[in-house]
């Protein structure tokens, strides 16, 4: 069992490449999706935060600036796998919680089975949550070649249930023997395990969305005791399950970098959606997080990192959204996503640093809601209509206690225009001083709309209870 403590990465990245890499034609590629990482909750962004192996690979790399996820964790997953808009799928409601039969629909291809087809060995390590409730909708039925992980959207770190049932399995079988373990040790050793097994010639995807930083907050004393000095417990173990994860991230690079992986790895980085405030994670300075349409809770955190890199070293300001991933991922192992996908490439942007192809993209279009509600930006301008989420404002991060919570005035529900470039922490709304941006922009989100799938959101199955399959979250009941 792999266990490293890394004091400022030294070990992790430090050390060169193992002489005659053992490389392919098309690149290994590590797909790393954090879960609930807020803006603040980094190194590059924070020098509180201790996260040196993923901050040295941010900067040894590419950092993006305005690289945009969805407002939580089911919609980005959706956009990740299959390169499409939440709201053209049916996911842009909320998450998929246990009992709900709610999943992507087959007729999606997903990321991993496109890349099968161009020859690589797939393998996904951690969370699912993109439906369960039938064989159909898992993972090893989506193109993956094996899976370890969980399929909801959260679990107890150590005893790896929700809502009373174990969830954790290893490809289709329940795993009963991890009770006490924290899950970001056995999710690493894992992962180094598939690295160690892989055989060199074959090009390697490997898909880690990890649980940290999700609620619950729980992590091993060692990491929490590295912020001795924040007072507030909840931040102090938010902090600590970042540094886990930071330290899990290093021991990957090391199990490429023994294998003779490493120099022909292409990693890509990014938070699922923007820290969960009430869960003590942080967006500073930027408006809002998780469950909002703010910028707090949808601009994201992310890098890449690569020999293959042709630019390195820099902050990278072009426009990127989650569902951009999966045909930028497809284009570097020499792949092309079928036409009509809401993604586009942005491997050029990412190489060297070219201006991004996109120009614009939809933030959430939802029809559940109680109003009307849908975010868009066009250029430098964003729109927010109906329901643009809570908590709302500026918050510190609870940690600097000299300062107080700085909470939005605004009612939930409205009409916002930003200019982002201007104004990237939202204070300025603009709706009543640009009536002619305004229409404009409104009528853009109104075409969006035309092509809204309505959202999935059944009622509880009774069938789902885990009393029905032995004690753990299963399929086969829809």
């Amino acid at each position: 069992m792999l266990r490293v403590v890394l004091l400022m990465g030294a070990l992790a990245l430090g050390s060169a490449a193992q002489p005659g890499s053992k490389n392919t034609t098309k690149p290994h590629i590590v797909f790393i999706v954090a879960d609930d990482l807020g803006w603040n909750d980094v190194g590059w962004h924070n020098p509180d935060v201790k996260t040196p192996v993923l901050d040295q690979l941010a900067h040894e790399g590419v950092i993006f600036n305005q690289s945009y996820v969805n407002y939580v964790c089911t919609p980005s997953r959706t956009a990740f796998m299959t390169g499409y808009y939440p709201y053209h799928v049916g996911t842009q409601h909320q998450v998929i919680f246990p009992w709900q039969a709610s999943y992507v629909p087959s007729n999606f291809t997903f990321l991993p089975e496109k890349l099968k087809a161009l020859g690589y060995a797939t393998h996904m390590v951690g969370k699912w949550h993109l439906g369960f409730c039938n064989w159909k909708y898992t993972p090893t039925y989506r193109g993956f070649d094996s899976f370890y992980g969980y399929y909801n959207g959260a679990e107890d770190y150590y005893t790896h249930v929700v809502a009373t049932g174990l969830d954790l399995r290893d490809d289709k079988d329940v795993v009963k023997t991890k009770n006490g373990q924290y899950g970001t040790y056995f999710f690493t050793d894992r992962v180094v395990d598939i690295v160690e097994k892989h055989q060199a010639d074959t090009p390697l995807f490997l898909y880690l969305p990890f649980q940290n930083v999700h609620q619950p907050l729980e992590v091993p004393k060692r990491f929490e005791d590295m912020y001795a000095s924040v007072q507030d417990e909840n931040r102090r173990t938010l902090l600590g399950m970042v540094s886990a994860m930071d330290e899990a991230v290093g021991n990957v690079t090391m199990a490429m970098k023994n294998a003779g992986l490493w120099d022909n790895t292409l990693v890509i980085f990014t938070t699922d959606n923007g820290g969960w405030i009430t869960a003590s994670g942080n967006n500073y300075p930027l408006r809002g997080g998780k469950t909002t349409l703010w910028e707090g809770g949808t601009r994201g955190v992310a890098f890449a990192h690569g020999k293959m890199l042709q630019k390195t070293g820099y902050t990278n300001n072009e426009m990127i959204h989650a569902v951009d991933w999966y045909p930028t991922i497809l284009a570097a192992a020499g792949g092309t996503a079928d036409a009509g996908i809401d993604g586009v490439s942005q491997l050029d942007t990412i190489l060297s640093g070219k201006p991004s192809p996109r120009t614009e993209f939809v933030y959430n279009i939802d029809d559940v809601q109680t109003t009307k509600q849908g975010a868009i930006r066009v250029g430098d301008y964003k729109l927010i209509e109906g329901n643009a989420g809570t908590p709302d404002g500026w918050i510190p991060p609870p940690n600097l206690t000299e300062e107080t919570q700085s909470d939005g005035e605004d009612p939930n529900n409205g009409t916002w225009l930003f200019n982002l470039k201007d104004d990237p922490t939202e204070h300025h709304n603009l709706a009543d001083s640009m009536p002619d941006k305004l229409k404009e922009m409104q009528a853009k989100l109104e075409e969006y709309r035309k092509s809204l799938v309505p959202a999935m959101d059944p009622p509880p199955d009774p069938k789902s209870t885990p009393m029905l399959w032995g004690g753990a979250w299963s399929p086969g009941w829809c």
